[in-house]
Formats: C-alpha cells, structure tokens, sequence
C-alpha cells in the first residue's frame, strides 16, 4: 500500500499569459507537489510525452494550436488525464465543445481563487482514487494468480486463456484446495465480461432450504421474515460471472431452477411471479464426481450436461510437485509483507522435505504450512522448520502393508491415518483441523464421512 500512499498527482498549466501562470502557482503552490507550465499547447505536448501529467489547467485561446484542439488530443493519447479549461473570451459554446471533448471544468477569467483551488483538488483526488483503484486490481490479480511451471500446470493455463473469451460454460473440477476458484477468476478476468461483477456462491455453505432464495431472490412475504424484496445472486451477477462452488451439493429442487434459467435467462423471485431476465455467464465447479451423481439421482442429468459444456481439470498438488518452490517462492513474499518481515531465503534441503510430501489438502495446505514456517522461522527457512508431521512422513509409513491394494485404495488408507492424526492432535476440534488441513470444515465433515473416521475408533 506504500505505493499508493505516496502517489502525488503531477499538474500542469498551460496558458500564454505570464500572469496567470504565475498567479495559478501561486494559488496551488500549497497543494501541488509536482507543477510545471508552458505557453503554448504545443510546448505542452513535447512535456506530456516527456513525462505525462494527471491535472492540465488549460487556456482555450493560445497562439498556434488552441486549447480546444490540444484537449482533443490529450483524450486520445492520455485519458486519464484530467483537464479544466479557462478562459476570458471563449463563447457558451466553446465552453460546451470543451465539455463534449472530455473537459472536467470550464473556468472564465478572472479566475476566482476558491473556485480553482476546489476543481484542482476534485480532479486531483480523482487521479488519486483511479491510482489506488488500479494498485488494488494490480494486488487482487497477485493474489488470484495462478502459479506453477509444470507441464500439467501449462496445459491448464493452456485451457483457461482458450476458453475465457468465449460464452461457454465451464465446469471446473478438482480435489478441494486445488484451486478451482482460481480457475474461475482467471476466466472471468479474460472474458469479455472482466468489467462485470464477479459473484462467488458456496452451495455447500449454504443450507438447502435457503439456496433458492439466495439464488434467485425473494418478494416480500415469500416466507416468515421476508420484510422486503431482495435480490438473488443471479441479478448481482447480471453482466458478469457467477461462480458456483461446489455445485454437487445443491438440492434438486434448486437444481431444476437452475436449469430453467440456464435455459431461458429467465428466473422469478422466491414467492413472487413477475419475469427478470438475466444475463449471466455460469461458471461451476465441485470435488464431487456428477456423473457418479447423476447414476445415483443425486443430481439432474440435463442440468449436468448443461454445466459441462467445457471441463477444465485442477490436478493435484502431489501431480505437480515441481511447482512447490515457486508458490512456496510467492508465499513466502505475501506472509513476509503481510507480517512486516524482510524477506526470508529458503533452503533447498526445505524444498526437498516438502516436495517429499503427498499433500491431501493440496495447495491451501502447503500455503497455511508456509504460513506457520514463515512466522516460526529465521531469516533462512531450513528443513527444521518444516512440520514433523510432514517432514517425517516418509519415514513413518511402513509401504509393505499397501502389498495388493489399488492406488485409490492406498491413498484412502493413508489420508484416512493422516486426518485421524491430525483430528487427534487438535482435540477432534474440526475446524482447528481444518485449518491445519488447508480445507474448509464441510470438506473436513465430507472427508470423514467418505472414509469412515469416527472418533470412537481405534489408531
């Protein structure tokens, strides 16, 4: 935020009488940091190009090149430059050209103090905010970057920058902490719609008796506490994209609105009869296999072909354990920043232990492991500063007794060890394990219900 902390607008005024460039120094001298001025608009234009200012107070009437024409050319070339125009002898409708042009203000000689003063300022304070705006969007797009050099990594990129400009529907799928948010960010961001909103819903956080309201709206009166209309995430979206996580564990009531409005961009408030159409790109994603779904009729088989127009994969962390030290790289630098730390060296012996790892809860776990080593830890991070759990992992699993079992059923057995582990060492506290996991506590909940840990049982 340093950056956007120090950010001082640079102004510029162009007038061909020495007066009134005098006079405006010293009306702004106070509260400019950077000031320069010209008397001709084409002097104005070789300092422009040399280093571009953010504020132009600029005089209609100039010898050669008028102030109009010069305006013209500023909003091609620079157009976040803001420009107030003055002038004593300009007519009403240069004073309206200058506005169609593009002009924040149109001021008349003599210039009143007060009045200058108060439009530099506004004009000032609106290069500030579109600077902070783009510093935030610069940090945001940081931090839903999606990392990673590995050929499985680069096929993904791959897919993502093919189907992002398109309508298409996407179904993104992936274990949990794969980064299947970032798969929809990263698609929403290249779209046509990256102006539009962004709207993220969690079908799994939300209970099923309120997913539709959530969803679609409700009138006032639809149900008990419904005082007023309000709108659905499906109109917030309108224009842009909504993003539904987790879609495996929507109920198949809401699933059969979801269909029509996939159908006809059409919906209706909870409660309510009045049409509104939408026009929303649906990305979707879940850890879930659907089509194992669909056989079970647990979820509608129209509306998964709908959805899964374009499947895009997140693969495993432990697919791709090349890619650790570059996130390991890029996490370090967040939490560094985040806690006022320099930034801390890593040991390749470090890198070594964690690329020994099998990772079950992918990326978010290696990120909240980085996390704890980059508080806990020195100026260099070293192998010791691993977690045991994962830095003796290795040595703690006896592979003979795998003899005879299928991959899945291996990896079942060892993150049905490693949870139980894990829930042991916090209490069978579920969200502290969670959060040790690098999973969200329904995860955590789906996860032992898939294997069968229970808290009664026996290590």
């Amino acid at each position: 935020m340093e950056q956007v902390k120090d950010f001082q607008p640079r102004v510029m005024l162009v007038d061909d009488e020495k007066n009134i460039r005098r006079t405006l120094r010293m009306v702004l001298s106070d509260s400019v940091g950077e000031l320069s001025d010209c008397g001709s608009a084409e002097e104005a234009l070789r300092m422009m190009r040399e280093n571009p200012a953010d504020v132009i107070v600029l005089d209609i009437k100039l010898p050669g090149m008028d102030g109009l024409e010069l305006l013209g050319k500023i909003r091609k070339e620079w157009p976040g430059t803001e420009v107030i125009m003055i002038s004593g002898h300009a007519t009403i409708q240069d004073a309206i050209n200058a506005t169609r042009l593009g002009a924040n203000d149109v001021l008349e000689k003599p210039l009143d103090r007060d009045r200058v003063l108060l439009s530099v300022q506004n004009c000032m304070e609106k290069v500030t905010l579109r600077h902070q705006l783009t510093q935030l969007q610069s940090r945001l797009d940081e931090q839903y970057e999606i990392l990673g050099e590995s050929s499985v990594m680069r096929q993904l990129l791959d897919e993502v920058g093919k189907v992002a400009p398109t309508n298409g529907r996407v179904l993104i799928t992936g274990e949990s902490g794969t980064g299947k948010e970032l798969v929809a960010r990263a698609i929403h961001r290249l779209s046509k719609r990256s102006e539009g909103p962004f709207i993220k819903v969690n079908c799994a956080a939300i209970p099923a008796e309120l997913i539709e309201s959530e969803l679609f709206g409700y009138d006032r009166g639809a149900f008990t506490g419904a005082v007023g209309m309000k709108k659905g995430q499906f109109e917030l979206a309108s224009g842009g994209t909504l993003f539904l996580d987790e879609i495996g564990d929507m109920s198949l009531t809401a699933q059969a609105k979801l269909l029509r409005v996939l159908q006809t961009g059409e919906l209706s408030h909870v409660g309510g009869e009045r049409t509104i159409e939408v026009d929303v790109r649906v990305l979707a994603a879940t850890n879930k296999d659907l089509k194992a779904a669909v056989e079970r009729g647990e979820f509608r088989e129209d509306l998964y072909f709908r959805l899964n127009v374009i499947p895009v994969h997140c693969p495993p962390l432990r697919e791709r354990l090349d890619d650790i030290p570059v996130l390991v790289a890029r996490f370090v630098d967040i939490f560094c920043e985040e806690n006022g730390f320099k930034k801390k060296d890593m040991d390749p012996e470090m890198l070594t232990a964690l690329k020994a790892y099998s990772w079950p809860g992918n990326v978010r776990e290696l990120k909240n492991v980085t996390e704890r080593m980059v508080i806990m830890g020195g100026d260099v991070l070293t192998k010791h500063d691993v977690p045991e759990y994962i830095s003796g992992s290795s040595r703690s699993i006896d592979i003979r007794r795998f003899d005879g079992m299928s991959l899945k059923q291996v990896r079942d057995e060892v993150e049905r060890a490693y949870i139980r582990s894990r829930l042991e060492e916090f209490g069978w506290n579920i969200t502290r394990t969670a959060e040790s996991l690098g999973i969200e506590r329904t995860n955590l909940h789906k996860k032992m219900k898939q294997l069968g840990v229970k808290r009664d049982e026996q290590t």
